[in-house]
């Protein structure tokens, strides 16, 4: 399979020369093209932002929701449809800061989906205020005394919440990070990839050489089975590790629903009784 199945030709693309959305929008569709898995398949789900705007550069199916509730919308998609290979893909500010909620309620229900957060400590989209990840002290127009804010934690927070996935990445390390997001969409249930990703316009302090100087890999004797040495590692700050945290295979949330108990059909392939559907909808 050719990795060019996934370009969308000339078009222009919005991000700036530089930015971590290339490398990474580059290592989905590699990681996509050795897994085989066909343009056709997949469904790309995002919220509003610039990483938001990956999966209008891939030639793929793709939903693009409002900011911060892009994953309710995946975690549809792939119970309407269980045969598709769904990714969200959105920003550290809409998901962990507009999308919270949903990002704490989609580990509790476990979708089948890989969830993608491009994680660059700043909102790119409008100009350089500070986001739920920025480091302390990071001074914006907006924050001029600096973040006092302690940095939201997505990987200790998943880990807390038993997610089936959880791993972090940087956009600078191609190979490696392909690596990690190829294990995140074989994986059954709900896995968070967590991919540092430097703005080069705004956010001055978190650069691809801070990232190289403040970032290790889990070694390989690690045991991302062992919950609590995961949460121990997730809550580090000297330097962030990098690598697949925790795993923690269990029942997807489709697999819980009554409606796939008895067939794992795709809802658009059954049989529908129109005149029962109207009978419940008009009550």
């Amino acid at each position: 399979m050719d990795a060019k199945a996934f370009d969308m030709g000339d078009i222009d693309v919005a991000w700036c020369p530089g930015c971590g959305d290339y490398s990474i929008l580059n290592i989905v569709k590699q990681a996509l093209t050795e897994l085989e898995i066909s343009p056709e398949k997949l469904v790309m789900v995002s919220g509003i932002g610039q990483a938001a705007k990956t999966p209008q550069y891939v030639k793929t199916n793709m939903f693009n929701g409002l900011h911060g509730r892009s994953l309710p919308a995946a975690t549809g998609i792939k119970a309407a449809n269980p045969e598709l290979v769904v990714i969200n893909e959105s920003g550290d500010g809409c998901t962990y800061g507009e999308g919270g909620n949903h990002f704490v309620h989609a580990i509790r229900r476990n979708p089948d989906i890989t969830n993608i957060v491009h994680n660059n400590m700043v909102y790119g989209l409008t100009k350089g205020q500070a986001s739920p990840t920025s480091q302390c002290g990071f001074t914006t127009p907006v924050q001029i005394d600096g973040v006092f804010l302690e940095p939201f934690n997505p990987i200790a927070v998943a880990i807390s919440l038993d997610a089936s996935f959880v791993a972090r990445a940087f956009a600078g390390d191609m190979q490696q990070t392909k690596e990690i997001v190829k294990k995140a969409i074989t994986h059954k249930g709900y896995a968070l990839v967590d991919i540092f990703q430097p703005c080069v316009s705004y956010n001055r302090l978190n650069t691809y050489q801070w990232f190289k100087q403040n970032t290790y890999y889990l070694e390989d004797s690690y045991d991302p089975t062992d919950r609590g040495e995961a949460f121990k590692r997730a809550i580090e700050k000297e330097k962030l590790p990098l690598g697949v945290f925790y795993t923690n295979p269990k029942p997807t949330f489709e697999e819980n629903l009554s409606v796939y108990s008895e067939s794992n059909e795709p809802l658009y392939k059954r049989s529908r009784d129109i005149k029962r559907l109207f009978e419940l909808a008009v009550g």
